[in-house]
């Protein structure tokens, strides 16, 4: 994609800033809006324009070619502590953004979905599976995809893409180290490791994600935009590693020995296992996933071994 009008909102964000750098350096005119309660403008290179503003607001800049709409409150913890505010941010949110985008004639949309609806699953999960609100986040996320539906349906021009995000990790070398708490535990874990502290460990360890890269993440909202898509699609590698794994590969890249502490899960419906069938997304854009998770950690690890 290049020579594209384009908004990003909660472009200040984790994803949503990588996305908004890659655009802008592809020679794209790029805006990023974010009410920096989940970002930081600091993570934007100069060429994005920065619109400090949030998604229930009117007169968004919404007159562009197309919308990466990822503005969320984005974990279960923050819906628990902000049921009202995290429904509307993500639910208000998002139809208000769609809204403003189709009276501007913006017809392309794509937006953040989560993998976290199909629960703890060991086998490969496709798009079609059934699907449940166990949390506050996860009925959000869900109500976001039922007015994408609609919208689909309804408008006949205007196309909306939802991708399902498994997994996604950075490290604090990257735009992820603002997200503290919330950010991807192979980020937090690498942190800790480096500075000589154990990784605490819900379980035994051995409860597995599907860790995706950013630059991997970003390739697919931009495939998805270029292609017009429509529907629901998984973004992730379609391969699995456990925490106990991860944990000795970040000792392996750092050359440390820090065991993790293990501690009693302490949620109901916690998730266990997630991993990724992304061969319908693959099937309609040619999107592959390129960094390999060792070499994933390795980069994430790297700003380490540079002090």
């Amino acid at each position: 994609m290049n020579d594209a009008r384009v908004l990003v909102t909660g472009g200040a964000g984790f994803i949503g800033s990588n996305l908004a750098n890659t655009l802008a350096a592809d020679g794209n005119d790029v805006i990023a809006l974010d009410n920096e309660y989940l970002g930081t403008h600091e993570n934007l290179a100069d060429d994005v324009e920065f619109v400090e503003a949030d998604v229930l607001d009117d007169d968004l800049p919404t007159d562009v070619d197309v919308v990466f709409h990822l503005a969320a409150l984005s974990s279960r913890e923050m819906l628990e502590e902000h049921p009202r505010q995290g429904a509307r941010v993500n639910i208000e949110g998002f139809v208000n953004v769609v809204e403003q985008a189709r009276a501007d004639g913006c017809d392309t949309v794509v937006y953040a979905s989560t993998s976290s609806i199909y629960g703890s699953q060991t086998d490969p999960c496709p798009e079609d599976m059934a699907v449940e609100a166990s949390t506050g986040y996860d009925a959000s996320m869900m109500g976001r995809e039922r007015y994408a539906e609609y919208y689909d349906d309804f408008y006949e021009d205007l196309t909306l893409a939802g991708m399902r995000f498994f997994s996604v990790y950075q490290g604090y070398g990257g735009n992820e180290e603002h997200k503290g708490q919330y950010a991807n535990t192979v980020s937090q874990f690498a942190a800790q490791i480096a500075d000589g502290e154990a990784p605490v460990l819900w379980g035994d360890g051995s409860q597995t994600r599907d860790f995706t890269h950013v630059t991997d993440i970003v390739a697919g909202l931009v495939l998805a935009a270029e292609h017009e898509l429509s529907g629901v699609y998984n973004l992730g590698t379609g391969e699995s590693y456990s925490f106990n794994e991860m944990v000795a590969m970040i000792n392996d890249a750092l050359g440390t020995d820090v065991e993790p502490e293990y501690e009693p899960v302490p949620l109901d419906n916690y998730v266990y296992h997630t991993k990724a069938d992304a061969s319908k997304f693959k099937a309609a854009t040619g999107w592959e996933p390129e960094v390999d998770f060792a070499d994933g950690v390795r980069e994430v690890c790297a700003p380490y071994l540079d002090d």
